[in-house]
């Protein structure tokens, strides 16, 4: 069972993949884009970059074999990303998100206070970017759930809902 994180930048989505990591004690797939860009050694990107940071997440995650995994962010992230940046999302990125492929997606909403970083870019516009992510969601018909408030209600509100899931795959 895979357990997605998502969000626009700055609104908790690690802080919540390792928190509840370790309250479920599973692992958990981190944001591959740090270090890709940490390989790359720069932050300038083209479409071509997100591509592959993508296909680095995605093959992050293939790396685990695991009951429960947590992943911190996934290829919809870098969809929404490419429409945001470049006014589209092209078929070969958009062939690599799968949302049937998660059992639950965590929704952050932009209600914590932007964390500047280098390779955030939006510190204006989480609200839009926040109803982007939540109409493919819709869209999509992916199982997911809005997680809202300081640190420990986010975990409060994922822990139900993952303990909900566990619960249901055992009946």
């Amino acid at each position: 069972m895979k357990i997605a994180i998502v969000g626009p930048e700055s609104c908790g989505k690690s802080t919540l993949a390792q928190d509840l990591s370790a309250a479920l004690n599973a692992p958990w797939v981190a944001e591959y884009v740090r270090e890709y860009f940490a390989q790359k050694g720069t932050n300038d990107y083209q479409l071509s970059d997100i591509i592959a940071i993508a296909q680095g997440q995605l093959a992050a995650e293939a790396a685990h074999n695991a009951p429960l995994l947590i992943c911190d962010t996934t290829a919809l992230v870098c969809k929404i990303w490419a429409q945001v940046r470049y006014g589209h999302c092209p078929d070969a990125l958009t062939a690599l998100y799968h949302p049937q492929d998660y059992a639950l997606h965590l929704l952050t909403r932009p209600d914590l206070p932007w964390e500047p970083d280098p390779l955030r870019e939006n510190p204006n516009d989480r609200d839009y970017l926040f109803d982007l992510y939540e109409a493919d969601l819709k869209a999509s018909g992916a199982n997911y759930v809005v997680v809202a408030g300081a640190r420990k209600r986010r975990l409060a509100i994922a822990m139900e809902e993952v303990l909900e899931l566990r619960k249901k795959s055992n009946d």
